[in-house]
């Protein structure tokens, strides 16, 4: 579903829940951010969220891979650590049963190499297969890490490249090459344990910290600038986008959420520099486990991305937080 449909779908309910009345519920009722956190004691608080979608690969046991690590970037967002999972199924009835068995295979492998466990899921009929976790993790009500916080001269720091919801739409219209597409199931599989571990061991110098995914890498910065109420400018020429991605884009293989994406959050873009269509559209397109995007103090940058690479994982600095209306987004 779209932004701007959620949003008009979520407006009337606005109010329902009264904060004061759930003061162990940290966040989930007031500014959205990625998963709800229940605070149980002064040392840990659980973490709770549910991710499922349709097939974005062929590949079952892929697909179960995928589906797993997109829900749980969701707790490393928050800076949980995963606990446990439940399956959560929709399969057709006709549809070869070792389908199935493939694609939870992919999930539960993917749950296990995140140090959790699966127990259990509920499954119901469908005319399309979909496949997600409901995860929950584990973290100290102190060290939570949220979409707010970010701070004026913050370094701009995301961990996966760009450009998922193309090759994924040119692979569903026949047209992908097949590096192209291995690189892109290689990211979408690739778990933000590592990344994760990385900013926690930052502590207090992450100071905001979401997932990229649906909204492409746009909705999810306006979400995380406005929350901070400031602005966040990113330099076109060093996000990092995945093989193939501009050219696809370029045939026009975009998903119908990356042109949703750009119709709505497009009213808190500032375009300082001129950029052609299909590199506008990257910035919206509709990320499938994407990576995590950090405002960190721009004096511990460097350090933080000297970590990444002495442990082997991929981060590159995409911009800064800067002053100006909350919600805006500035591209140069």
């Amino acid at each position: 579903m779209g932004p701007e449909a959620l949003d008009r779908i979520l407006r009337p309910l606005a109010g329902m829940f009264d904060a004061k009345r759930h003061p162990d519920l940290l966040r989930g009722l007031e500014a959205p951010d990625d998963a709800l956190v229940w605070r149980l004691d002064a040392e840990r608080a659980i973490v709770q969220t549910a991710d499922f979608f349709p097939p974005v690969v062929d590949d079952p046991y892929d697909f179960g891979a995928i589906a797993a690590a997109n829900a749980l970037s969701d707790l490393y967002a928050m800076g949980a650590v995963p606990l446990f999972a439940i399956n959560l199924v929709a399969f057709p009835e006709g549809l070869d049963p070792a389908v199935l068995a493939e694609i939870l295979r992919g999930g539960a492998e993917k749950v296990r190499e995140a140090g959790a466990g699966v127990a259990g899921g509920h499954t119901t009929t469908d005319r399309e297969p979909k496949y997600g976790l409901a995860a929950t993790g584990i973290v100290h009500p102190e060290r939570i890490l949220s979409k707010g916080g970010a701070r004026p001269g913050d370094a701009l720091v995301l961990t996966k490249p760009v450009g998922t919801g193309v090759v994924t739409t040119a692979h569903k219209r026949g047209r992908v090459e097949r590096a192209d597409l291995d690189a892109a199931v290689a990211s979408m599989a690739r778990l933000s344990e590592g990344a994760a571990r990385i900013l926690r061991a930052a502590g207090a110098a992450v100071h905001a910290l979401t997932d990229v995914t649906g909204y492409g890498l746009l909705g999810h910065a306006h979400e995380m600038a406005e929350q901070s109420g400031l602005a966040l400018r990113f330099r076109w020429s060093e996000v990092p986008l995945l093989p193939g991605a501009e050219r696809y884009a370029d045939e026009g293989m975009v998903p119908g959420g990356s042109r949703r994406n750009e119709s709505y959050y497009g009213a808190w873009v500032s375009w300082e520099r001129t950029l052609r269509d299909r590199e506008r559209l990257l910035l919206f397109d509709a990320q499938t486990s994407g990576g995590l995007l950090a405002a960190v103090a721009p004096d511990r940058a460097d350090d933080l991305l000297a970590a990444f690479s002495s442990a082997g994982e991929p981060a590159w600095r995409v911009g800064e937080a800067v002053e100006g209306a909350a919600g805006g987004l500035r591209i140069g």
